[in-house]
C-alpha cells in the first residue's frame, strides 16, 4: 500500500468527503481528515487504513532522519582501530567525521531548494542511490585521505535524506502538530544512536572497520527501496517554485533576512555543535582516558540516546500544547549549559580526579536535554516558512552540520589524553546557542509569520 500523501481519489462519501475503504483520501494526514469531517470517527475502515499508512510514513521519515546518526555512530567504536590500521593520527581520522558532516551541510543547500522546485521524490531517490554507492566505496578505501574523500561524497548524497524528511514534515503538519511529529520522529531517529554503536561494536568482533561500511550500505539500500515503493510525493506541482538558481538564492536571502528564523536556525546549529562535539570526542574520552571497552562505550552511548528519546517523547506528548515551545526550549538550553559547565569543572580537576561514572552522568543530562532543544528549534523555524519548506530545511540542516563539522576537529586539538577541549567546545557552543536565542528570537515579543 502506497502512502496517502497529497493525491486525489475518485470516489468518496458525498456528505463527509472521506474516501471509502481501499481508496486514497484527498489529504495526506489523519488530522486533516478528522478536522474536515465531523463524522469521520464513525467511519472505522478508512481511519484504520489512514493510521497504518501514517505509521509507515512516520517510519520512513524517521529512517531518513536517522541516516546521519547511523552514518556517524555506527563508525564511532571503530575510530581507534581506523587510526591504527591506516597509520594516521586521531585528528586526521576525526576528519572522516568532519568530511561527512560538511558534505551533509553543503548538500542540503543544493538539495533543499531542488526539492522546492522539482518535488520531494526525485531528489530524494537520486541522493539515496548515490549514498549507497559512496558508502560501498568507503569500505574499500586504502588510505585515510581516500576515506575522507568518499565520506565527503557520502555526506553530500545523504543530505537528501535529512533535508527532504524535514520538508515533508512541513508539507504535512503545522503548529503544535509539527512539534509533536518532530518529537515522534525522535523515537525512531533517536534509536539510531542506541542501535548504531551496538551494531558497530558487534561488527568489530567479527570483522574490521570496513565491515561497518558494508552494514551501512545495506541499511541505505533498504531505505532507498522503501522510499521508492512507499513514499509518495508531498509537494504538488502548483506549490512548487520556478526560476532556477536565482530564485532559490533570493528565497534563501529572504529567509536569512527574517531575524527570528535566523535566530532559531543558529540556536539549533550551536546546540547541534554541542551534540556533535560529544559524538566526535566520546570514543577517545571514554575509551582512551577512562578505560571503557568498545562494547562498554557502545552501551553508554546507547544509554545517553535513550535519555534523548525519552525526553523527546515527554516534550511531544506532555509539554507541547501545555507549555509554549519557547519556554520548553529555554529550559532545554539552560540544562545543556549546566551540564557543559559541570563537564568543564570535572575535566579540569576542580572536583579532584573523577572516574567514568560522573562524566557519563553529565553527558547523559546533556544528551537528554537535546530531546527538547532540537525538535522545538526545528518546529519554531519551519512554522515561519510555509512557502519554502525545502529551502528553510536546507538552511536549518546546513547550519547544524556546518557548525558541527567545525567543532569536530577542535575537540581533539590537545590530543587524546584530556577531555578539556571537548568540555570547552561544548560550553562555548551552549553559550552561543543561548545568546542567539535571547538576542535574535526574543521569545517575549509577539511575532508574525515570515513571507520572505
Amino acid at each position: 500500500m502506497r502512502a496517502w500523501v497529497g493525491q486525489g481519489c475518485t470516489k468518496a462519501d458525498e456528505k463527509t468527503g472521506v474516501p471509502h475503504a481501499g481508496e486514497r483520501p484527498r489529504d495526506g494526514t489523519l488530522a486533516r481528515l478528522v478536522a474536515e469531517s465531523p463524522s469521520a470517527p464513525t467511519t472505522k475502515a478508512p481511519l484504520t487504513a489512514a493510521r497504518r499508512t501514517g505509521l509507515l510514513v512516520t517510519f520512513i521519515l524517521g529512517g531518513l532522519s536517522a541516516l546521519p546518526p547511523l552514518s556517524m555512530d555506527m563508525y564511532l567504536p571503530a575510530l581507534p582501530q581506523v587510526t591504527d590500521v591506516l597509520n594516521s593520527p586521531a585528528a586526521t581520522i576525526q576528519l572522516t567525521l568532519t568530511a561527512c558532516l560538511a558534505g551533509m551541510a553543503l548538500g542540503q543547500l543544493v538539495i533543499g531548494p531542488m526539492s522546492d522546485q522539482w518535488g520531494r521524490r526525485r531528489p530524494l531517490l537520486t541522493g539515496m542511490v548515490v549514498y549507497v554507492l559512496a558508502t560501498a566505496i568507503c569500505a574499500l578505501a586504502p588510505s585515510a585521505e581516500l576515506l575522507i574523500a568518499f565520506r565527503l561524497l557520502q555526506g553530500l548524497a545523504g543530505a537528501a535524506a535529512v533535508v527532504i524528511a524535514r520538508a515533508v514534515v512541513r508539507d504535512l503538519y503545522d503548529g503544535d502538530e509539527m512539534a509533536r511529529f518532530f518529537s515522534t520522529l525522535m523515537l525512531i531517529s533517536g534509536a539510531a544512536p542506541i542501535v548504531a554503536p551496538l551494531i558497530g561494536g558487534q561488527v568489530l568482533r567479527f570483522s574490521d572497520w570496513r565491515g561497518v561500511f558494508v552494514v551501512l550500505t545495506a541499511v541505505g539500500a533498504v531505505l532507498t527501496l522503501l522510499v521508492w515503493r512507499r513514499l509518495d510525493e508531498t509537494l504538488p506541482p502548483e506549490r512548487r517554485h520556478t526560476g532556477g538558481v536565482g530564485s532559490a538564492l533570493r528565497t534563501m536571502r529572504g529567509l536569512l533576512g527574517d531575524r527570528v528564523f535566523t535566530g532559531y536556525t543558529l540556536t539549533g546549529g550551536f546546540a547541534f555543535a554541542v551534540l556533535f562535539s560529544y559524538i566526535a570526542a566520546s570514543p577517545f574520552v571514554m575509551q582512551e582516558i577512562y578505560g571503557a571497552s568498545p562494547q562498554s562505550f557502545a552501551l553508554l552511548f546507547g544509554l545517553n540516546s535513550v535519555g534523548l528519546i525519552v525526553v523527546g517523547q515527554i516534550n511531544g506528548k506532555l509539554l507541547v500544547g501545555r507549555v509554549s515551545l519557547d519556554k520548553a526550549l529555554a529550559v532545554g538550553l539552560a540544562t545543556v549549559l549546566t551540564a557543559a559547565v559541570s563537564l568543564l569543572l570535572m575535566s579540569t580537576g576542580v572536583f579532584g580526579e573523577v572516574g567514568l561514572v560522573p562524566i557519563a552522568a553529565a553527558l547523559f543530562v546533556l544528551m537528554s536535554a537535546m530531546g527538547i532543544v532540537l525538535p522545538n528549534t526545528n518546529a519554531q523555524a519551519l512554522m515561519r516558512t510555509p512557502h519554502a519548506a525545502g529551502s528553510a530545511s536546507a538552511l536549518l540542516g546546513t547550519s547544524s552540520f556546518l557548525v558541527g563539522a567545525i567543532a569536530s576537529p577542535l575537540v581533539g586539538i590537545a590530543g587524546e589524553d584530556t577531555a578539556v577541549p571537548m568540555a570547552i567546545v561544548q560550553l562555548s557552543c551552549a553559550l552561543l546557542a543561548l545568546t542567539t536565542y535571547l538576542t535574535l528570537c526574543r521569545p517575549w515579543q509577539s511575532r508574525t509569520v515570515s513571507n520572505a
